[in-house]
């Protein structure tokens, strides 16, 4: 469609707020806070001390922002590491079509649940969404689940695609599920517990109040989201990734009839290969270290 808005890439997106960072490091004044170690629950951590703001030379990046994209892979080795292992096997079974398979065998299960009345009102296909985006809050709210989710779009987007909707709705059911529980923060460690700890609070107390604020966001989000996918389903061209879908529209209007269900040797014979050398390895070796940068991560 002419003079419709394209998406640039994520590399340039990415980039292009790297350079706006540094462009600031020469306009806004430099600060900086004292800092001390404190004991939280059993756990030392580095706080800001209060009321010692306190004006300090700039430090203008210039270089610096070649280096950037390396510092956040050292930072963030372990999210990176689990998306790339668990990416990759989900491509894999992508690869073989056996994603494709379970979606539609899935789809055509569930949706047995029409011929009863209720459910044909409400719409299974809204509860699917419903209830996969409930899942992922309750991780985001219980442990913290947020960036893991990425993970888990190549599943999710091929669903979305089959349903009818878009790959925004399909990111929509893991990632922003996962936010929405994030934000609600019933038992997150990463912000309730380290936040109540700094403040000498009991654990997790008011965890009444955090429950309404969580049923109150879920209400919203998923509210969003659902009155999203029906204008998509509706219209499929008012969708701002309907061009970039086409490849996941092709792929699921496939005919999956024509698929030879068979594993061949060669794949048994891989896999027990694989078992008996990481059974060998996990006696020979308990502790695995994986080293990315100056970050190191030991492994059970």
């Amino acid at each position: 469609m002419a003079g419709k808005l394209k998406i640039p890439h994520t590399y340039l997106i990415v980039f292009a707020f790297i350079i706006l960072a540094a462009l600031l490091t020469w306009i806004l004044p430099g600060g900086q806070f004292e800092r001390e170690v404190v004991d939280v629950n059993g756990t030392p951590r580095e706080v800001i001390v209060e009321g010692s703001f306190h004006s300090a030379e700039k430090a203008p990046q210039t270089w610096q922002i070649f280096s950037a994209l390396f510092d956040g892979f050292a930072g963030k080795a372990d999210i990176i590491v689990f998306i790339l292992i668990i990416g990759g096997a989900f491509w894999i079974m992508n690869d073989s079509k056996a994603i494709d398979v379970g979606i539609q065998t899935f789809l055509t299960r569930v949706r047995r649940l029409d011929k009863i009345r209720f459910f044909r009102w409400i719409g299974v296909d809204n509860m699917i969404i419903t209830f996969i985006m409930l899942v992922f809050s309750v991780f985001g709210a219980t442990f913290g689940m947020s960036e893991e989710t990425i993970a888990f779009i190549i599943i999710f987007v091929p669903l979305a695609i089959s349903m009818g909707y878009d790959s925004i709705v399909g990111l929509s059911m893991c990632f922003v599920g996962a936010a929405l529980g994030f934000a609600g923060a019933l038992l997150n460690p990463f912000t309730i517990g380290i936040a109540q700890g700094l403040s000498n609070l009991p654990l997790f107390s008011g965890i009444e109040y955090r429950l309404f604020v969580w049923l109150i966001i879920n209400v919203v989000g998923i509210g969003w989201v659902l009155r999203y996918a029906a204008r998509i389903r509706k219209t499929p061209r008012l969708s701002p990734v309907y061009e970039s879908d086409a490849y996941w529209r092709k792929r699921e209007a496939a005919d999956l009839d024509s698929i030879d269900y068979h594993t061949p040797v060669s794949a048994w014979i891989t896999y027990g290969i694989l078992q008996v050398g990481m059974i060998l390895f996990a006696i020979a070796e308990p502790l695995s270290t994986l080293r990315i940068g100056n970050s190191e991560y030991t492994f059970w």
